[in-house]
């Protein structure tokens, strides 16, 4: 059963100017919660086949562009090497952006996964997993917003307080 959390936020420049920072995939550290670093691993920088490994401070995960929209979005495939990341049978996330009024970017980052472990996966996800998931997209919403509107990367300090205005 494949499932799906999102959450939406307007960031104050226009599209085209938000698509400049979002299709350059070496920036995710800038704005993701927890990451301290981005390498990309291909040749290709950016569009399907694309990759990158995220950092951690103890811990990495790959991601793979498998759908790109040019000037909207993306979508990366969660992974470790050949292997899912603990916790899914399979896990996507998905960057896009649309025209909102104004000149304003309208940013919606969702996350598409399958469970495992039949009813117990079911279960651990409606009651623990999706909650957390929502908190974690908000997280990078809130935090993708203010790198995009200032072009300082967010640290965890400044998103407590970016938080705290909501």
């Amino acid at each position: 059963m494949t499932n799906e959390v999102s959450y939406e936020i307007s960031i104050d420049i226009p599209r085209e100017e938000a698509w400049e920072k979002l299709r350059d995939i070496s920036l995710a550290h800038n704005y993701v919660p927890g990451l301290v670093s981005t390498e990309i691993r291909t040749e290709q920088r950016e569009g399907v086949g694309a990759s990158r490994r995220v950092f951690q401070k103890k811990d990495w995960i790959d991601e793979t562009v498998e759908e790109w929209t040019d000037g909207y979005g993306f979508l990366i495939r969660l992974h470790r090497g050949d292997k899912t990341p603990p916790v899914f049978n399979k896990a996507w996330f998905r960057y896009s952006i649309a025209d909102g009024p104004n000149d304003t970017t309208i940013f919606n980052a969702s996350m598409t996964y399958e469970m495992p472990w039949g009813g117990i996966g079911r279960a651990l996800d409606k009651y623990v997993l999706r909650k957390s998931l929502v908190s974690i997209l908000r997280d990078v919403a809130v935090a993708m917003k203010s790198y995009y509107e200032t072009g300082e990367p967010v640290t965890p300090d400044k998103l407590k307080a970016l938080k705290a205005k909501k």
